[in-house]
């Protein structure tokens, strides 16, 4: 499979990457002068070549790629997670096609960070969705908002659902009646869950109880769930 990387700029017939992809391309994939690439820059795809590998290497495009990503945004709002968890999400809810993250604090959310180490984390998560990007073959990289908390969540656009373990309004059902939208928001709730009061709050503001089923499920397990049924609908 052809690796797939993100431009950080563009001139003319040559490419411009960041230094650590340089790095994976010459030392960790040890390719040589000749060998092809996919390259992704501001949402295009490009065919590359590579030249001068072992002196000043270049990577020149070949040609333009035909390709589309659907235009349904997904927009994850998830509580600050270990790093574990956290990457975890990241990882996986970029593949399933998550289009922005915003982290969110919560009543029960257990990890706190201020800003300075709020930014500090963000950088590696950006980090994180770009490889998960290139490795499943997307051609935009999901964005990550700054941190907020519930309040920050009035007036969004499009359908907005808050996953929820007390409702019997599947999800399933819910976007049976639901009709065609270029948006949907996800809220996750953290280990312990939102609060009654936070769910009351969401549903005033717009965000629909839905549940998941009658298991309880991890808060790595929900948002991948609720991709997963999306990709599916998103598909027919």
């Amino acid at each position: 499979m052809m690796q797939r990387y993100f431009a950080i700029n563009k001139e003319q017939d040559k490419i411009i990457l960041e230094p650590s992809d340089i790095h994976h391309i010459t030392n960790v994939m040890r390719m040589n002068d000749g060998d092809e690439i996919e390259v992704v820059f501001d949402s295009k795809l490009y065919l590359c070549c590579i030249v001068n590998v072992k002196f000043d290497i270049q990577i020149s495009v070949k040609k333009e790629l035909k390709f589309e990503e659907k235009n349904l945004e997904i927009v994850l709002i998830i509580p600050i997670l270990k790093e574990q968890k956290m990457d975890y999400i990241l990882q996986k809810s970029t593949e399933l096609g998550v289009t922005k993250i915003v982290p969110i604090t919560t009543e029960r959310t257990l990890v706190k960070l201020d800003e300075k180490q709020f930014l500090k984390k963000k950088e590696r998560w950006i980090k994180i969705c770009k490889e998960a990007s290139e490795q499943s073959k997307r051609i935009t990289v999901p964005t990550i908002e700054n941190m907020f908390d519930l309040k920050g969540l009035e007036k969004m656009n499009g359908v907005s659902i808050v996953c929820s373990t007390t409702t019997k309004n599947s999800i399933k059902k819910y976007f049976q009646n639901v009709k065609l939208c270029d948006r949907i928001n996800i809220v996750i709730g953290p280990e312990g869950g939102i609060s009654e009061k936070e769910e009351k709050y969401l549903n005033q503001i717009g965000f629909e109880s839905v549940s998941l089923g009658d298991r309880i499920l991890r808060v790595e397990t929900a948002p991948l769930t609720v991709l997963s049924i999306l990709n599916y609908i998103n598909m027919e």
